[in-house]
């Protein structure tokens, strides 16, 4: 998004505001325009990658429209949306990180390809291979595409469910996916490139990802 519009008076801010809250989405577009940059920033600073800021600044916008009727009008309505935006960054924050400290759980080998019965050792260690290059992969993305490409792939969660969950427009949901896939693939690609084979075998494999 470019930069920010010039601030607007406060007067002219609280129509934008009152307007919002009536459900004028042109409105609450200024608004957005108006302060992108600022809370980019404050984003940027906690993630410090450009993609996952902007997905991270689209969802703080979201959660002010959602708390708007909140905002009490004597104050200053930047210095408002600053806060909430670094308290929301810090709640991304602990999410990411109690997120990374799970991940082994939510992602295993059984999840991925049920074992046969009569798999044999090789097998068995191709197989968990294919694991750890998946979990290795999978924790280099940004957190909200990695989230969207788990609840789809590896929880099997139909994208309504997963928009609910989220509280995110099913748009937005497929095209993480779509985002999370390409570079899901593309991590695995690179973690070969490095002679990532932990055991010494092939894993050529495929996960029900469709990464690999």
């Amino acid at each position: 998004m470019s930069a920010d519009l010039p601030a607007v008076p406060p007067d002219a801010l609280e129509t934008l505001i009152q307007r919002c809250l009536r459900g004028d989405q042109t409105a609450w577009e200024l608004i957005v325009r108006q302060h992108w940059r600022k809370v980019f920033n404050v984003a940027y600073k906690f993630v410090g990658k450009h993609d996952e800021a902007e997905d991270l600044t689209q969802d703080i916008f979201l959660r002010v429209f959602k708390s708007l009727d909140t905002f009490d009008r004597r104050a200053n309505f930047q210095t408002w949306l600053i806060s909430v935006s670094r308290n929301l960054c810090i709640d991304h924050y602990r999410s990411v990180r109690k997120e990374r400290e799970t991940i082994d759980r939510d992602i295993d080998a059984n999840e991925l390809s049920p074992p046969s019965a009569d798999q044999g050792p090789f097998a068995a260690l191709e197989q968990r291979d294919r694991v750890e290059l998946l979990r290795r992969a999978l924790s280099s993305l940004p957190r909200t595409l990695r989230t969207a490409v788990v609840m789809r792939d590896i929880q099997e969660l139909s994208y309504q469910e997963i928009a609910d969950r989220l509280r995110l427009p099913e748009g937005t949901v497929k095209s993480r996916i779509n985002r999370g896939r390409t570079e899901l693939a593309r991590q695995i690609r690179k973690l070969r490139g490095q002679d990532y084979t932990p055991s010494g075998s092939s894993t050529d494999g495929r996960s029900r990802t469709g990464a690999y």
